[in-house]
């Protein structure tokens, strides 16, 4: 567990008050960061903050403007951007309560984990996570942290309960803008039963573990073979050339094929060793001698 929470106060039902601990549930990716590098001397780009017509500025001369109309700005310094920010209140109190299929996915930002601040918080800690798991609900409040101030749900999660910072609705954009202009034609049944059926072929239980980063795996694979080259250039290979017949696709022969071929994968499934002893002969035993 890390060793500094991302916020510390109590979650507060009614007149009831406990104290949590809460922590990032998420980390950065293994991703490959680079730095611009000017080629002839080897040296890393440096930038200045730079006014036209005047130059390189010191920071201290430096506000933030808030552009009201265009070329005409608000100046702030931090010290007024300081003075309107919301101090943690250290309590977030659940002022309502909603199935979790009600909050659309578009709203979900971040999550967190919530532990029980210590051994005399953990029993009204359980109570309020079983009592969520057993309602089948989501707990809503407001949280003021880092500034400003969060939507948050919380949820059950195992031994603990997760809580996701939310988006304000003027934060989302509506979905009817982007999906207008698809029609409302009801699909063939028969197109429709073979995707079904295709997807039920793929269906797994979710193993995060089970994808990677390609992109990222690529970009070190280069990078080493760079490195083995001794920073010669890596002519990558050719494209795959792209599959002939144009865009054009029989949307039904390509369901039945993908869903034949899934089908027998599966069936090709069944390790060889039986396969073969299916299709080799029982050996003859050898004649038997008459004794005497």
């Amino acid at each position: 567990m890390p060793a500094r929470p991302s916020w510390k106060g109590q979650i507060r039902l009614a007149l009831v008050s406990i104290p949590v601990e809460i922590y990032p549930a998420t980390k950065s990716g293994a991703g490959i960061r680079f730095r611009q590098i000017h080629e002839p001397s080897g040296q890393t780009i440096k930038y200045e903050k730079t006014v036209p017509g005047i130059g390189p500025v010191k920071p201290a001369d430096i506000l933030k403007g808030f552009e009201y109309e265009k070329g005409s700005y608000v100046l702030l310094d931090e010290k007024e951007i300081e003075a309107v920010r919301l101090e943690s209140r250290k309590t977030l109190e659940l002022t309502q309560f909603v199935s979790l299929h009600d909050i659309p996915v578009l709203y979900y930002e971040k999550p967190y984990f919530v532990v029980p601040a210590d051994d005399l918080a953990e029993e009204a800690f359980i109570v309020l996570r079983e009592a969520l798991d057993q309602a089948k609900k989501v707990g809503l409040g407001q949280l003021a942290m880092r500034g400003r101030e969060y939507i948050v749900a919380l949820r059950p999660c195992g031994r603990g309960i997760i809580m996701e910072t939310l988006r304000y609705a003027d934060e989302v954009n509506k979905a009817t803008s982007y999906f207008r202009e698809i029609g409302d034609e009801k699909p063939d049944d028969e197109l429709l039963e073979l995707a079904t059926a295709l997807i039920d072929k793929k269906t797994a239980p979710f193993d995060a573990g089970e994808f990677h980063d390609r992109y990222v795996d690529a970009l070190r694979d280069l990078i080493d073979t760079k490195m083995k080259n001794k920073g010669k250039r890596v002519t990558p290979d050719d494209e795959p050339a792209a599959p002939a017949g144009g865009n054009v696709i029989d949307l039904m022969a390509a369901l039945k094929k993908s869903v034949s071929a899934k089908s027998a994968g599966a069936s090709d499934a069944k390790p060889a060793a039986k396969r073969a002893s299916a299709k080799k002969p029982a050996a003859k035993s050898a004649p038997r001698r008459k004794v005497g």
